[in-house]
């Protein structure tokens, strides 16, 4: 009990940090006007600071060269994820047109950022920080190629464009830097800058996300629909966690990936599929059911999914 409490200490503050993201919106002090250029610096610039500053303090990618099959295995659970909720959508009875694009979509992807990284920062250290962003790289090309394309037929090239983003730059400029060792030779005073720079990502993130689910919270539409909702907490927080954590326990992978893997598969679902759902005509309600249901239940689930994966690999 007292472990379930600890790792509940842990998650707490992400989700603290997010109800207060909703209140400012809802008080209207970060308004959308604001939220659109805190979203800008997070991504563009922020995030990548913080990737930068983490692959450089790694030592993991010299002594286990396995920690490179990362991207395979975010590609791979976000992949089987899909293919798992398209089955399950079609057994609940929705269908192209009504709500089984979405469903898939929203219910395959885990969060995979702004709620892990505090916790592997808290949890672990900079070697399972770095192996996440790698991890990440293949999550995102599975998004962007596969995920796009279920979601609203989009082409492979549009798909492969949208990852060449700040992010995956920064992650390639983190990666040299820590292959090459250069950063010895960089005064102390840039790197305190750039760490300064990263610890300032991953809160205003989190603000910003909990000011974006409060917008949907105040539509016409109901956010808690039986059908979608449960089935959104039974795929997500109960059926696929059991991928992660079957890959983490009997793959001969590294501990920092086994761990990133145990950590993932708790995850409640992403917020991204509320926005792209918008995007190329999906059904939005649909993907806010499922990542409201499962956040909110996944602050019981997470300690309890984090716990057993640590008995599995540990």
């Amino acid at each position: 009990m007292s472990e379930y409490l600890n790792l509940l200490s842990l998650i707490a503050p992400v989700f603290l940090i997010v109800a207060i993201g909703m209140t400012l919106r809802w008080r209207e002090i970060l308004t959308p006007e604001s939220e659109k250029g805190i979203i800008n610096l997070v991504v563009k610039f922020l995030y990548p600071c913080l990737i930068v500053q983490s692959m450089i303090r790694a030592d993991s990618f010299r002594q286990a060269p396995d920690v490179l099959l990362a991207p395979l295995a975010g590609f791979a659970t976000i992949s089987i994820g899909f293919v798992v909720s398209g089955l399950a959508g079609k057994a609940l009875g929705l269908r192209r047109g009504k709500g089984l694009r979405t469903f898939c979509f929203s219910a395959g992807i885990f969060n995979y950022g702004y709620l892990p990284i505090p916790l592997v920062q808290s949890m672990y250290g900079p070697n399972e920080l770095a192996t996440l962003f790698v991890h990440n790289v293949g999550t995102e090309f599975a998004i962007w190629t596969l995920g796009v394309t279920i979601l609203a037929g989009a082409s492979l090239k549009d798909g492969l464009r949208k990852i060449l983003n700040p992010m995956v730059f920064a992650l390639i400029i983190g990666m040299a830097l820590n292959f090459s060792g250069y950063t010895k030779f960089f005064p102390d005073w840039t790197l305190t800058t750039l760490e300064l720079f990263s610890v300032c990502a991953i809160p205003l993130g989190l603000l910003v996300i909990g000011a974006n689910l409060f917008e949907y919270m105040d539509t016409k539409e109901p956010v808690w629909n039986t059908k979608d909702c449960l089935a959104g907490i039974l795929l997500r927080l109960g059926i696929l966690p059991l991928v992660g954590l079957a890959m983490a326990w009997l793959l001969p992978l590294s501990i920092e990936l086994k761990r990133i893997l145990v950590i993932q598969a708790a995850m409640p679902a992403g917020i991204m599929p509320i926005v792209l759902a918008k995007h190329y005509g999906g059904i939005p309600i649909i993907a806010v059911r499922v990542v409201f249901a499962t956040t909110a239940v996944g602050i019981i689930t997470m300690p309890l999914w984090i716990r057993i994966g640590q008995g599995l690999i540990e």
